[in-house]
Formats: structure tokens, C-alpha cells, sequence
């Protein structure tokens, strides 16, 4: 990061106004969403890939950034083991548009509430920021939605196992966005990661918060 970042980084991170301020003025406007191309994905890191499957699936998810007194956190699901996306992955709430939903809110809102029973009335949906391509054949619309800390969860137990929450300071550190290797399908893969107590936030999930990461600070 170069001195430029550095100081808007310690300056919006010093105060929560400051912060939701660059948040704002940094997303894309909800009503703006539709016509950005998708631009991120997991072949950020793997430019040599040819065979990644074509994004063909929309989805969204939701970045539910928690306003905490003592400092603000992002929200975070483990799934299920028994499901049959991504089992006992870290994921932000979310999952595939179906017909009915109006936009990437609505679908971000909707999955929200039926994975962890975080009602739509407790979100206030601010932005979204650039379109993710998964390996696995997906273009996933990230929201961001700032939530007040009074509420109360009910995890649907066929999609996810628990939920814990990070400091949002953690994630927007570029310090923590760790750069790793593993085969897949037979091949090397580059990804980030993101480990916190215990907890591993890689992949796909780690990918959307770096490209928020460079969104507001990069």
C-alpha cells in the first residue's frame, strides 16, 4: 500500500463516520448495479487459467458490516457440511437470483433471512461493489448492508452450521490478506486467505473483501 492509501486508511479506520462516508462515496449506488461488467474473480490471481467454466449463474450476497460501539465487524456464515454448496466453507449469507427477485438486493436480502434469519426491516443496503466470477461458474453481485447490533438469528441448519463475526479493522488491513497456493482439478492455484481465530476465510469470500479492499483504498 502506497503512503497515499496508508493515510486514508488510518484516517477512515480511526472513526466509523469516516469510514460508512468512504463506503458510500466508493460503492456503486444500488440503482447502478445492473450495468457494471463483472471485473474480479478467481481468475485475479490465476491470469493463465483457460478453462474456468463461463459465469452463466447469477447470485448475490450480502457483506452485513455490524455497528458495534466497540468497533464495527462483518458478519460471517460457516455452511453446513450436509450442504451441497460450498459445505463447511466461509461465506457472506447469500446464493443464486431466482426469477421472483426484483434485483441483487432482493436476493441478497431474501437469502439473508432464510440462511440466518436476519430480517430485511434490521439492513440498510448502501452499495455493492465489482461483480465476482467463481471457478465454480458463478457471477455473485456483493452488497454491502450495514445493520444496527440489537438482533436476534435463527440459522436454517440444512444451510448453516454457525456464524461468528471479525473485526471489520481486520479485514481492511492488507496485512491479514494472506496469498496461498494449492492444486486444484490437478492444477497450481493462487487464492487469498484470511485467517482469524481459528477461523478460515479464503476463496471466493477472501476475494470479494480484497476487492473491497482495493474499491476503497488500492
Amino acid at each position: 500500500m502506497d503512503a497515499a492509501a496508508v493515510h486514508i486508511y488510518a484516517d477512515t479506520m480511526s472513526t466509523r463516520d469516516a469510514f460508512e462516508s468512504l463506503l458510500r462515496s466508493r460503492l456503486d449506488p444500488l440503482d447502478a448495479i445492473a450495468p457494471h461488467a463483472p471485473t474480479r474473480g478467481d481468475h485475479d490471481l490465476n491470469p493463465d487459467w483457460v478453462d474456468l467454466p463461463a459465469p452463466k449463474k447469477p447470485a448475490a450476497v450480502l457483506m452485513p458490516v455490524i455497528r458495534r460501539a466497540e468497533g464495527w465487524t462483518v458478519l460471517f456464515t460457516q455452511r453446513a457440511n450436509e450442504t451441497p454448496a460450498h459445505p463447511g466453507q466461509v461465506s457472506f449469507p447469500g446464493g443464486r437470483v431466482e426469477s421472483h427477485d426484483a434485483d441483487a438486493v432482493a436476493t441478497a436480502l431474501r437469502e439473508t433471512e432464510e440462511e440466518i434469519g436476519l430480517s430485511r426491516r434490521l439492513i440498510e443496503p448502501i452499495g455493492a461493489w465489482d461483480r465476482y466470477n467463481t471457478g465454480t461458474g458463478f457471477t455473485v453481485t456483493p452488497i454491502v448492508g450495514l445493520v444496527e447490533p440489537d438482533f436476534e438469528l435463527t440459522l436454517n441448519p440444512r444451510e448453516v452450521a454457525d456464524v461468528f463475526e471479525t473485526p471489520l479493522s481486520f479485514l481492511m488491513d492488507p496485512a491479514n490478506h494472506e496469498r496461498r497456493e494449492a492444486v486444484w482439478n490437478g492444477k497450481p492455484r493462487a487464492y487469498y486467505a484470511m485467517p482469524y481465530e481459528g477461523r478460515f476465510i479464503w476463496g471466493a469470500t477472501a476475494g470479494m473483501i480484497r476487492a473491497l479492499w482495493e474499491r476503497l483504498y488500492g
